[in-house]
């Protein structure tokens, strides 16, 4: 069974294109990590929303990448440009174009 998650996060006003850069900017190694789909989206409503949507081998592969070097750096990064406003949603990936 593939693990997913549907995330949104808040960011500060003026911040969210920087919390956007960030999030990609880890997105490279994921893929060797056991990731299958990465996409990061902004809302078309509001300035402030990052919505990530991540397919993953399994769970265990998921959190895995949350300890690598790269991802910690980035979440560290992102922190303070966050407004601490966040959703997560664990789904059982079925299938579908790009997994």
């Amino acid at each position: 069974m593939t693990y997913g998650t549907i995330n949104s996060m808040k960011a500060k006003p003026g911040r969210r294109d920087e919390v956007v850069a960030i999030l990609l900017s880890g997105a490279d190694g994921l893929r060797a990590a056991g990731c299958h789909l990465y996409v990061v989206g902004t809302a078309a409503d509001d300035d402030v929303t990052v919505w990530i949507s991540e397919v993953w081998e399994s769970r265990e592969h998921h959190e895995a990448s949350l300890q690598l070097p790269e991802t910690r750096e980035a979440i560290s990064a992102a922190m303070p440009m966050l407004a601490g406003e966040f959703t997560s949603q664990e789904v059982r990936v079925q299938g579908g174009v790009g997994v």
